[in-house]
């Protein structure tokens, strides 16, 4: 079987989910992204846990889409796309809060998986980076949607412009909530899901009024798939990542 790169622990009533590939930054194959889904449903129901933490091991959150996996055809582009947008349904399907623990970068797919958590919280480590419009590749997870609902205007500099977004920053604008020490970044995030969480019965209903609408979401997904589509036919994404692997070659010589 394939090694789904995710490590999951109960915290006391919480379940913490972590990325655990640290030495390619937790990039996230379709296996792990399957698993991730399965284990947000499994712990969403509210049944065993009040709340849900997200996670990476070592100095990254996740760098994303695995590119050394690059998909070869449109099907295995609907594949991928497919995974990624299943993680946003998974979330906002949680009767419980769901927390992102942004421990270091977030890049590309999995920094849009952290907009759709009810709660960002992170390092002065974190960083987000979209690099998908230098890459060839669409923005997924419908955060064509969630990016603007968070942070309005600056989502054009973040998608267009490819900019890193320090810590600091993404505190400013709203992609983080806060800013804790490293040490302390789980437990906190974990604290905050129980705080949120005093009445089951109460809270998942909150979460639904809160949360974007279904329709939203389904609608930012058929757009951002049929971008990719065009994006496909037209060759910018094979340019785009073979681009990508041109410049770490050269910069490793």
């Amino acid at each position: 079987m394939t090694d789904t790169h995710l490590d999951v622990r109960i915290d006391d009533d919480v379940a913490v989910l972590t990325l655990n590939r640290p030495e390619k930054l937790n990039v996230m194959n379709v296996p792990t992204r399957v698993r991730l889904a399965q284990e947000i449903r499994r712990f969403g129901t509210g049944d065993l846990v009040r709340g849900i933490v997200l996670t990476g091991t070592g100095r990254a959150f996740s760098a994303g889409e695995d590119l050394a996996a690059v998909p070869s055809t449109y099907r295995e582009i609907q594949e991928a796309f497919a995974t990624f947008h299943d993680i946003t349904r998974a979330i906002l399907e949680t009767k419980v809060p769901v927390i992102a623990a942004v421990n270091g970068i977030a890049v590309g797919g999995a920094s849009e998986i952290t907009l759709c958590c009810d709660g960002r919280i992170g390092t002065p480590e974190t960083q987000y980076y979209q690099p998908e419009n230098h890459r060839g590749i669409i923005i997924s997870n419908a955060s064509s949607f969630l990016m603007t609902r968070l942070v309005r205007n600056h989502a054009m500099r973040i998608v267009l412009g490819s900019q890193r977004i320090d810590a600091d920053d993404a505190l400013r604008i709203g992609l983080l909530d806060e800013i804790v020490p490293a040490d302390s970044l789980t437990d906190r995030a974990a604290a905050l899901a129980r705080s949120w969480n005093s009445d089951p019965r109460i809270t998942g209903l909150h979460l639904r009024l809160l949360r974007p609408r279904p329709e939203d979401i389904e609608a930012a997904f058929a757009r951002e798939d049929d971008a990719a589509q065009e994006a496909w036919d037209s060759g910018a994404f094979t340019d785009g990542v073979e681009g990508f692997w041109a410049d770490r070659a050269a910069a490793t010589n």
